[in-house]
């Protein structure tokens, strides 16, 4: 199972979260988690103006082997309005645009969408359970 919580955060907030949301999926092939702000489409929705973040801007998705990978899709503009960092451990490293990165089985870490043009992020925490 993969379990990730989702947590906006803005200048505004001093550090406080808002709308701590959840989602998990099982670990099987084919299974799906989606982030942006397409509520028809994505499981952790960001507000519909924060458009930094994507219609669909992570997924989550399952391989036949079992491994679960982070894509950050790519949207319509030819250069992203955000960054994406996934943290794990002690180790942060960027996720390219239109990339992919597979996650530690069994882990956990952090995935952060940085708005490029003010201070608000997207925080998404997962967990792996093997």
């Amino acid at each position: 199972m993969l379990e990730l919580t989702m947590a906006t955060v803005s200048s505004a907030e001093s550090g406080a979260t808002a709308g701590m949301l959840m989602a998990d999926a099982p670990t099987e092939p084919g299974a799906v988690l989606r982030v942006g702000r397409d509520r028809s489409v994505c499981r952790l929705s960001t507000p519909d103006d924060w458009l930094f973040v994507s219609r669909v801007h992570l997924e989550f998705q399952c391989a036949q082997d079992g491994t679960w990978y982070l894509s950050w899709l790519r949207g319509s503009l030819p250069e992203p309005s955000s960054e994406v960092r996934l943290t794990i451990g002690d180790q942060a490293h960027p996720v390219a645009y239109g990339g992919s990165v597979a996650l530690p089985r069994g882990g956990n870490g952090e995935v952060v969408i940085l708005d490029r043009s003010a201070p608000r992020s997207v925080n998404v925490g997962f967990y792996h359970e093997v």
